[in-house]
């Protein structure tokens, strides 16, 4: 195995980083400070996107650092899995630089999705305006109803009545659905089939915001915060109307899509994490060094040293890791790093967290505030234990996948 970057993936990260140090860090703490000043709470309907936001897009997208988690050359950067994992983690360092680089989920995965498996004319309709960076999109696959750590319990149902699918059902942490942009959501519902086996049971349907019958309920707050302007959001689906050919790849192969769908992005989910770990890490080890107490630098008080120590391994063990299942996606497919991205999922979000955990403790009551990214970076470790797969269910798979080497296959 080579984990070594290509000259390419040098190049790009180089470029993001640069680009990350001029354009977005100079200007983020402000942003944040005037978004907060002007938030609505949970009144969607009222949020707005800031100018400097589509400024900025429109500066990356110039430079051509655009799209740079598509592997496709011609609609996008054309780095494979590990070559896009270096730039990846260069944007995890900075709550905003994902957008605008147009490399935010869910959007990225949902355009893999529809690049993947949807029809041309799907790709005219939707694909082409989310990789412009014109309109932006939402996963509908958890439910407040039933326990969704266990997608086959999934209520929700996507029925083919003549040439319509009717869709019912609740969703919710629908990320990005209270997004102003947000035109277009990949709804995953139960489509029941006699004939089918317990995963080919279900479907992904493509739903317009605007089609009748799609009621956001409310915006769900994480640990307080609303997440403006994108949100998360519980949506409910009555007798919700759409073509058949609204289906992507047909009914039945939701979780075909979904396997191929979640793979490179848990890749990303984990590599950002390293790039918040990392700024988390800098950010403690400075104020550690700028701070005294007790005639020391805090740095050099109780067992800080050896904390440091311990992060600085934990960090470049859990990048070791995700690199190997980037490297194996890209050489092997999907179905043969499961293993590996169940176990970067456990991992990068549980570095990610101690990390924080030991930059707030050093900042003290600042690092509970709004003065730094640490709360943004908590909220973003802890709510991934959760996202994509419950630390439990990733363990689960693991421990199935190991004693199956010795003949267990319950």
């Amino acid at each position: 195995m080579d984990f070594q970057p290509s000259a390419r993936a040098q190049q790009t990260a180089a470029r993001v980083r640069a680009f990350i140090q001029e354009h977005i860090e100079p200007i983020e703490a402000e942003h944040w400070r005037t978004m907060l000043a002007q938030r609505h709470g949970g009144d969607w309907t009222q949020w707005t996107i800031p100018p400097i936001v589509e400024e900025l897009k429109a500066k990356a997208k110039a430079q051509g650092l655009w799209n740079l988690f598509m592997p496709d050359p011609e609609l996008g950067a054309g780095l494979s899995v590990l070559e896009y994992a270096f730039s990846c983690e260069e944007t995890g360092r900075s709550m905003m630089a994902p957008e605008i680089f147009n490399c935010n989920a869910p959007d990225t995965g949902n355009m893999e999705v529809l690049w993947k498996y949807g029809t041309p004319e799907q790709k005219v309709q939707w694909l082409t305006p989310l990789l412009a960076g014109e309109i932006r999109s939402v996963f509908f696959m958890t439910e407040p109803d039933v326990a969704s750590s266990d997608a086959t319990n999934m209520a929700a149902t996507a029925v083919v009545e003549g040439d319509e699918i009717v869709l019912n059902g609740k969703k919710w942490w629908s990320s990005g659905v209270g997004d102003p942009r947000c035109k277009i959501g990949i709804f995953m519902a139960c489509t029941p089939n006699p004939d089918a086996g317990r995963h080919g049971q279900h479907s992904m349907v493509l739903v317009p915001m605007n089609t009748p019958g799609v009621e956001i309920k409310r915006m769900l707050p994480v640990f307080g915060e609303y997440d403006e302007p994108h949100g998360h959001g519980e949506v409910h689906f009555t007798n919700v109307r759409v073509p058949v050919s609204n289906f992507i790849a047909g009914p039945g192969k939701g979780f075909e899509i979904a396997q191929g769908r979640l793979g490179p992005g848990r890749i990303h989910h984990c590599m950002r994490m390293l790039g918040a770990a990392e700024k988390s890490l800098e950010l403690a080890i400075k104020r550690g060094l700028q701070r005294t107490a007790f005639r020391k630098e805090l740095i050099n008080l109780g067992g800080n040293r050896e904390r440091i120590a311990e992060h600085r391994v934990a960090i470049d063990q859990a990048r070791l890791l995700t690199l190997q299942a980037a490297w194996k996606i890209d050489k092997l497919g999907v179905m043969s790093a499961l293993t590996d991205v169940s176990a970067i999922k456990v991992v990068a979000p549980n570095v990610l967290q101690s990390v924080v955990d030991f930059a707030i403790q050093i900042h003290g009551g600042m690092g509970v505030s709004h003065d730094t990214p640490l709360t943004a970076f908590f909220n973003q470790a802890r709510s991934l234990r959760l996202a994509d797969g419950p630390d439990e269910v990733h363990k689960g798979m693991i421990a199935r996948l190991e004693l199956m080497k010795y003949g267990v296959t319950r």
